[in-house]
């Protein structure tokens, strides 16, 4: 079992840089590959809803549950 987080599926949709995410979202681009790659063991709401606001998607458009 195990959260996909499709935020590279997002950025490529959207047609946006990780550099620029993080100058929209307001966090590094290293915290930003952590998510991207599937490394993060908890993101805050905050975060969340701030790379939502950013891409315009649903929390369901970037995450994804897997058994």
């Amino acid at each position: 079992m195990a959260i996909i987080v499709n935020l590279d599926v997002m950025l490529a949709t959207r047609k946006m840089s990780v550099t620029e995410l993080s100058e929209k979202v307001g966090i590094t681009m290293a915290n930003i590959s952590v998510l991207k790659n599937g490394k993060a063991k908890a993101v805050r709401f905050s975060t969340l809803d701030a790379i939502c606001k950013a891409l315009g998607c649903q929390p369901g458009e970037l995450l994804q549950y897997q058994e």
